[in-house]
């Protein structure tokens, strides 16, 4: 009876302690990231549809910093934040530059990086700055809903802009002429340079509108899991991960 009862016992505590483990594993926070997926080299798809990317990778450090349940869902760049306010996923983790105009639809993370803006075009190209009087009379190819765009709008008065809905797009006309330059990004221009599409083009004077800070979206009020980000976006930098990711993109920090 008494051996009866250990046993009894044992598998008493043994159900109790699955029960919490389980318990646990079931409080494991889960979040559902949103991202592009066409804008390398901060994410885009690979021939076998796997994400990869600068985002990627500084995603999936944050979400092992945080012990969370990280899954992707790629979305086109012109909808990610009616996705986002639709429930859709619960953050943008794709190059978002804040802007006033954006903190009016979402909530932003402190920045993961710093971006600048450059202009590339033909190499036989007679543009010789990226100013508005080097510009004038030309016509700027940018991606639709990005500062590069929002740039062009407010500063080159005298260009016509013309939208793409995805750098790709934007890449085949310049390439083939059909505009006479392109602003973006310097990661992704200067990306686009060393590739053999890009042999098409070079980069017109220096990077300028330096101080464009990239963060994570969030819905509206979500201030909790703002704080979640916040948290570990400070504990890979200070544990070198961050670094080590930028390193393997960029060969330098970009913080």
């Amino acid at each position: 009876m008494a051996i009866s009862r250990r046993m009894t016992l044992a598998f008493s505590a043994a159900a109790i302690a699955f029960t919490m483990g389980a318990a646990h594993a079931q409080d494991a926070m889960k979040i559902r990231i949103g991202t592009e997926g066409a804008y390398p080299p901060f994410n885009n798809l690979t021939a076998d549809g796997q994400l990869e990317g600068f985002d990627i990778d500084i995603a999936k450090a944050l979400c092992a910093e945080m012990k969370a349940e990280c899954t992707f869902v790629t979305q086109d760049w012109d909808g990610i934040i009616p996705a986002l306010q639709a429930g859709k996923f619960d953050a943008i983790i794709a190059s978002m530059s804040i802007t006033e105009e954006r903190d009016q639809q979402v909530d932003f993370t402190n920045p993961y990086y710093t971006n600048s803006l450059v202009v590339i075009a033909p190499k036989d190209t007679d543009i010789s700055a990226p100013t508005p009087e080097g510009l004038a009379g030309k016509v700027i190819g940018a991606q639709g809903s990005t500062v590069g765009a929002d740039y062009v709008s407010d500063q080159f008065k005298e260009s016509e802009l013309k939208l793409y809905p995805t750098q790709e797009e934007l890449y085949l006309d310049i390439g083939s002429g059909r505009v006479d330059a392109a602003i973006g990004d310097v990661g992704v221009m200067g990306t686009f340079l060393t590739t053999e599409d890009g042999a098409c083009c070079k980069q017109i004077g220096d990077p300028f509108y330096k101080e464009d800070k990239i963060a994570i979206a969030v819905r509206t009020g979500e201030q909790e899991l703002i704080d979640k980000f916040n948290a570990a976006i400070d504990a890979i930098r200070a544990n070198g991960e961050y670094q080590k990711i930028s390193e393997k993109y960029f060969g330098t920090d970009i913080y």
